[in-house]
């Protein structure tokens, strides 16, 4: 039987359709309100509002459940491969081993980038931001690949201009590293995997071969997985409604990467790391800052603790939680800023205030870690967040502009300035 709410106002009552998830999440449908009524909703952050029905990835943020296409986060950690993963989000199921082995084969085949796109690298400034260069050069791939640019792809465009896309991202995103500290680039190997190749392109040198530990690279895949995708947040709803004009997939995934820069979203690992730095500066005393944190007068914040979906601890921070271990014995780091994260960390678990606030680590305080422990620069941290979640924004566009019911997107406001008012000339205004 339909459901519906009912709105009462202005002495008029009207019927709101109430739709369920499969999941029993449920939704008032106001797509009708302002034709009906001549009233909008008000919903900053857009924190209430649904902008679409999906059925790539369903989050319980207060039982802390993640699951893609069904399948929980946890089993696609341990049990899958990034690549595989990519194609489950992409293309609703998991892949035959021949589906594996093509889209494994063209991240090879096509993870070259044209020869001309060199000299755009040579034109940006040493010192430029990686995701600056990411965003330009994934868009300039439109450039190179015009038999993509159509309002209408088919099924099989989509399937190759997926490929394109991830396979060029790791090479540029390696390519954009070297330019800032002014080494030459390394080609791919046809040998390597996925992440086992960018490590190469990223670590390799003229003089010296990066060696690949199977244990580190198993660390950063994990976190390629557990970036994957994560409902509408700012980038994947950017793609959406950039995408939803009909532009192209290169110029919808480089405006999510601008708004993947920001600190609020990819840039929070970044936080953490500057976050640490700025204890140990101060000459590292933990319980100094913990209770900083506790204090409600402070402006000190605990960065990569909780998180605005879950209520509950970050199921994906558990995953990675031991990898985050594993990573520095094995690389037998001894790093100050490490050594402050772990204790912050075994504090704030055993701390009352944390634990009644449900403020535990999440995903970035551990993959900051992790990244700073292998050797990546600050600056490239939200670079591998954009590369771990290109399969769900390539999904999320593609879900988007096959369903008969996608609009452009046009969000409405409420106009707050000034009534009308005329203009007034130069010599009469004071």
């Amino acid at each position: 039987m339909d459901e519906n709410a009912k709105l009462s106002f202005d002495g008029k009552t009207i019927e709101l359709p109430i739709i369920t998830g499969t999941e029993g999440e449920k939704g008032l449908d106001i797509s009708k309100l302002r034709k009906e009524t001549g009233y909008i909703t008000v919903d900053p952050g857009f924190s209430n509002t649904g902008s679409c029905t999906s059925a790539i990835t369903y989050i319980d943020g207060e039982k802390g459940i993640l699951r893609h296409r069904g399948i929980p986060i946890e089993q696609l950690a341990e049990k899958s491969t990034f690549v595989e993963t990519a194609y489950l989000v992409i293309h609703d199921r998991l892949p035959l081993k021949e589906e594996l082995e093509f889209y494994s084969k063209g991240f090879t085949k096509h993870s070259m980038i044209h020869e001309d796109m060199k000299t755009f690298f040579r034109g940006y400034p040493q010192n430029a931001h990686p995701m600056a260069i990411l965003s330009a050069m994934v868009c300039s791939l439109s450039c190179y690949y015009p038999e993509f640019i159509k309002a209408e792809p088919t099924d099989d465009e989509i399937e190759n201009i997926a490929i394109e896309l991830m396979a060029k991202v790791r090479t540029i995103a390696a390519y954009t590293y070297k330019k800032s500290i002014g080494e030459p680039f390394v080609y791919p190997r046809a040998d390597l995997r996925y992440v086992a190749n960018f490590m190469h392109m990223m670590f390799s040198s003229p003089v010296k071969e990066y060696k690949i530990d199977p244990e580190i690279v198993k660390a950063l895949e994990t976190l390629f997985i557990l970036h994957v995708d994560h409902e509408q947040n700012c980038s994947t709803s950017t793609v959406r409604l950039v995408g939803s004009s009909r532009a192209n997939l290169f110029a919808s995934v480089s405006s999510a990467i601008c708004a993947l820069w920001g600190p609020l979203h990819g840039g929070a690992n970044q936080k953490v790391v500057e976050m640490l730095q700025r204890i140990h500066d101060d000459g590292g005393d933990v319980d100094k800052y913990i209770a900083k944190a506790k204090d409600k007068n402070s402006s000190f914040r605990l960065m990569g603790f909780g998180h605005r979906v879950y209520k509950n601890f970050d199921p994906r921070a558990l995953l990675i939680k031991d990898q985050c271990k594993m990573v520095l014995d094995r690389l037998g780091i001894h790093d100050p800023l490490l050594d402050i994260a772990v204790k912050l960390q075994e504090k704030a678990l055993k701390d009352d205030y944390f634990k009644e606030r449900k403020l535990y680590p999440n995903v970035d305080f551990y993959s900051g870690i992790i990244y700073k422990a292998v050797g990546i620069p600050l600056a490239m941290f939200p670079v591998l967040f954009a590369i771990g979640r290109m399969p769900g924004w390539i999904a999320q566009w593609k879900e988007m502009i096959e369903s008969p019911c996608a609009r452009i997107g046009r969000p409405r406001q409420i106009y707050t300035g000034e009534n009308k008012r005329d203009y007034i000339p130069m010599e009469k205004r004071s």
